[in-house]
């Protein structure tokens, strides 16, 4: 059985943009085609949070680590796909040793879902893996970097390094590794659409609707999309404290003036 047509758990509140249905088309071509796809983007503008998604991690993380045998496994936590984020100080030996952990540890919990009755053949080569994403894989110097290809030779999955911008011609330097490059995605900042659509959801849980043809609200507009350019996580992050702005006001109404308040709470760097 495949588990590559189960769909990720659900996370209510993530917010399906069009960045994000580009970057599970280019995924799943990387799944289909076993190819390597080397995704790039500027902090913030949304990677982690959509691999994390696309791999249903929130929900399949936790059967992991540590890894939970015994337990029935719900199908629509085994998505066929993985997330690793290497840390700064990974070895590629511990890299290779956290890799194989983590394909085997998968493979047990699919088997045990399966036949679940069936004693577990331990030895046996991990083989229900589709596709490995690894975050900020621009972390990796160049013998981690072998380690992928190599597992990625050894396995015959699809594999994803996402990583910042110019990550692409870093790796175009490993003419192994670069010459099984399948595609590359550039993940961009939100559009002037999307950033509506996405301030919509956000007015709409908050109880409020949003009307971008309203004075109050196109001000308020105007001044998110000039303090986030875009940003997925500034977006986030600003109306953490719009939330926190407006509670403490006992406001109903998301103004420039509340935005404003709200922006003066945050510390924001540079998004480009």
């Amino acid at each position: 059985m495949s588990t590559s047509d189960t769909q990720p758990a659900v996370n209510s509140r993530f917010i399906v943009t069009k960045e994000y249905r580009r970057f599970v088309e280019f995924c799943d071509a990387c799944r289909r085609y076993r190819y390597i796809g080397v995704c790039t983007g500027a902090p913030g503008v949304g990677k982690t949070l959509s691999a994390r998604h696309y791999t249903g991690w929130d929900a399949l993380e936790p059967w992991l680590s540590p890894l939970r045998i015994g337990d029935p496994v719900p199908m629509d936590v085994l998505t066929g796909a993985l997330l690793y984020t290497p840390s700064v100080v990974t070895t590629p030996r511990r890299l290779d040793e956290h890799l194989r952990g983590l394909r085997r540890g998968y493979h047990r919990l699919v088997e045990t879902a399966l036949h679940p009755d069936q004693e577990m053949d331990w030895l046996a080569e991990p083989t229900h893996v589709e596709i490995l994403i690894v975050d900020e894989a621009d972390r990796l110097k160049t013998l981690g970097l072998e380690v992928l290809r190599e597992v990625h030779d050894r396995t015959e999955i699809g594999l994803v390094l996402i990583g910042m911008p110019g990550f692409e011609k870093r790796l175009a330097r490993y003419p192994q590794l670069y010459s099984r490059v399948g595609f590359v995605h550039h993940y961009r900042a939100l559009s002037s659409e999307e950033l509506r659509f996405i301030l919509a959801h956000h007015w709409s849980r908050l109880g409020l609707t949003f009307a971008p043809d309203d004075f109050t609200d196109a001000e308020a507009l105007a001044a998110i999309s000039r303090i986030t350019s875009g940003n997925f996580r500034l977006v986030q992050r600003l109306f953490s404290q719009i939330e926190r702005v407006l509670e403490i006001n006992q406001v109903q109404m998301i103004s420039q003036e509340v935005v404003e308040a709200a922006r003066e709470s945050l510390v924001i760097g540079s998004t480009g």
